[in-house]
């Protein structure tokens, strides 16, 4: 039966155009998957897995560096753009002040995202009309509060991904007398998937999977070679001492991709000198894919966690290197995760403070649907400000920081006034088959320096 005219919608609704400029796969992840949950008039309901019809308009920009992101990893991520190009800081800019966007989100590094702000303040100063500027974090915020914050101030929104993060956030601003009313506080936009059902019996017959263990692997943390060697170390005895279970290795990129932080000694690498048994394995992947079949969650300190508690799946932060700052497990104090490879063998299943979890925005009791409610309604609210945005006004200025700021913009080829500097690389063309050799080459030698070559010179060096 055809359908009646009155089944059909009187007009469609305009899907709101989102821009993303990113700069690494974690980023593109964030930026991505951010835009889809916080786009004008979106729902939890027509999320990022929804049809394209349903969502947004997504142009995709991944910022030409040392860890632009592979096809591989652009796949592993999962998330669909309805463009997706490779550019040049200039360029973007260019891009930016051509096109009209209705919000723009900087997946971006602190200082990236300021060197963006000032080169859009520059491209826009003579429009009447601009995007929504939206800018966060990935994942924890543990290092750097105060520097990275002030970076990203003067964007219209700096989401943060908790209540205790929001607090943190304003207090920075405040402390140093810029405007506060930027942050906006919301929810990791990649938790989700089905809750955790319980341990699987692994002494049950075919059609149940056996017990899985998975140690999620961060590209910097730890960083030295003995640190990295012992937890290894301590994930293949535990794959011996329990035949029964399967114990999974899961990491981010494969050797020679780069993630957000520099990996000089990949695990790869690390597991050639062993001889692990049969069911130790080496897993790649979207990581809620493998939180699917996981029963036990370990880690140092990777977001991977925050991930594993929304699904209240049993997750474990490491204490056997210590609880330090440098390693970024000192946010998990309160958590009632904290625990050693010699607590696991011996049985012992971490209780999450539940507390502790909702103020992580975690919000594993079935708020997450509203976590961008705030969000969505400033950025709908800024879009009809009568007489349009006004221009952006970053903390940092040549004023304020003259020491500072041109320094940062000058790394992406601007000058002081947010304008491209004489010869800045602006990709105005695709560039020629010769170019993309050259370009390829040297990212292969710088990541070959970075895996090989300076772990070398760092060892020579402690001689």
């Amino acid at each position: 039966m055809l359908p009646s005219v009155f089944d059909v919608p009187a007009s469609t609704p305009k899907r709101p155009r989102i821009a993303v400029l990113a700069d690494s796969d974690t980023r593109w992840k964030w930026g991505a998957l951010t835009a889809h949950r916080i786009a004008p008039g979106q729902s939890m309901e027509t999320g990022p897995r929804e049809s394209a019809q349903v969502g947004p308009a997504l142009d995709g920009f991944l910022l030409r560096g040392r860890a632009t992101p592979t096809p591989r990893q652009l796949e592993e991520v999962g998330v669909r753009a309805d463009s997706l190009r490779e550019v040049t800081a200039v360029e973007f800019l260019r891009t930016m002040a051509e096109e009209s966007y209705d919000v723009l989100v900087l997946a971006l590094v602190g200082g990236g995202v300021q060197a963006m702000l000032h080169g859009l303040g520059r491209v826009w100063e003579n429009r009447t009309s601009r995007p929504v500027v939206v800018t966060g974090y990935v994942g924890v915020v543990y290092e750097k509060l105060a520097d990275g914050l002030l970076l990203r101030h003067g964007a219209d929104l700096v989401l943060a991904n908790s209540r205790q993060d929001a607090d943190r956030f304003r207090a920075v601003y405040e402390g140093v007398g810029a405007d506060a009313s930027s942050v906006t506080e919301v929810a990791l936009p990649f938790l989700g998937g089905a809750p955790y059902e319980g341990e699987h019996d692994p002494s049950a017959k075919h059609g149940r999977r056996p017990y899985t263990v998975v140690f999620a692997a961060q590209p910097s943390v730890p960083e030295s070679r003995k640190d990295r060697t012992y937890l290894l170390n301590r994930l293949v005895q535990h794959a011996r001492r329990h035949p029964e279970r399967e114990v999974l290795l899961k990491l981010r990129s494969r050797p020679g991709e780069h993630t957000t932080h520099i990996e000089e000694l990949p695990y790869q690498k690390l597991v050639q000198r062993l001889d692990p048994p049969a069911n130790f394995r080496l897993v790649y992947g979207n990581m809620g894919e493998v939180l699917d079949r996981t029963d036990l969650l370990v880690t140092v300190s990777s977001t991977a966690a925050l991930e594993s508690l929304h699904r209240r799946i049993p997750t474990v932060v490491l204490t056997d290197l210590g609880v330090r700052e440098a390693l970024g497990n000192h946010h998990f104090v309160g958590s009632g995760c904290l625990a050693s490879w010699d607590q696991l063998d011996a049985g012992h299943r971490p209780a999450p403070d539940e507390e502790w979890v909702a103020r992580q925005g975690v919000v594993a009791d079935g708020s997450y649907e509203s976590a961008f409610d705030a969000a969505r309604e400033r950025i709908a609210k800024l879009l009809d400000r009568p007489g349009g945005l006004p221009p952006l006004t970053p903390y940092y200025t040549p004023v304020t920081a003259p020491g500072y700021l041109p320094g940062i913009l000058a790394r992406h080829h601007l000058g002081p006034d947010g304008t491209p500097l004489p010869g800045a690389p602006a990709a105005d063309r695709e560039p020629g088959p010769v170019r993309q050799i050259v370009r390829r080459a040297a990212r292969g030698a710088y990541r070959h320096g970075v895996q090989r070559v300076a772990p070398v010179i760092r060892r020579m060096g402690e001689l």
